[in-house]
C-alpha cells in the first residue's frame, strides 16, 4: 500500500536563485546550498529536491506541486513581501480548499493550500 509522497524533485537552471526563492517562502534547507548541484529542502514531513540542469534542457508545463500550509493568506503576504508575484490571489475553491498559485523561477507551478473547515 502506498503511504504518501516522500519527495518531489524539480529541475533548476540556476541553483542559487532557486534556493533563495524557496528559503524566502520558509522552506528549510537540509542538504546542499546555492552552490550545490542537488539541494534537499524540508516540506513538513516530506521533502522538495532541487537538481541542477543544463541551460539547454527545457521543459514544458508538467503539472503542479501542491503544498498544504497552516495559513494561505500569510504565505501569500510573505511571497509578496519577498517580491514575488503569485499568479492568483488566495481564494476558496469549490472542492473545499483555500489556495493560491505561484510559479517558481524555473517555471514550475506551485499551489499553496489549506482545507476549508466543513460546515457540518
Amino acid at each position: 500500500m502506498i503511504e504518501g509522497i516522500s519527495a518531489v524533485t524539480l529541475g533548476t537552471h540556476e541553483m542559487p536563485r532557486a534556493v533563495r526563492f524557496y528559503r524566502a517562502l520558509g522552506f528549510e534547507v537540509l542538504h546542499g546550498d546555492e552552490e550545490s548541484s542537488f539541494t534537499r529542502l524540508r516540506v513538513g514531513v516530506s521533502y522538495l529536491n532541487l537538481i541542477a540542469q543544463p541551460a539547454e534542457r527545457r521543459w514544458s508545463w508538467w503539472g503542479r506541486v501542491i503544498f498544504y500550509v497552516a495559513d494561505v493568506d500569510a504565505l501569500y503576504g510573505r511571497a509578496l513581501a519577498a517580491g514575488y508575484q503569485p499568479t492568483t490571489v488566495p481564494r476558496d475553491a469549490e472542492w473545499g480548499e483555500r489556495y493560491f498559485h505561484l510559479v517558481d523561477p524555473d517555471g514550475h507551478e506551485l499551489s499553496f493550500a489549506r482545507p476549508l473547515l466543513s460546515s457540518v
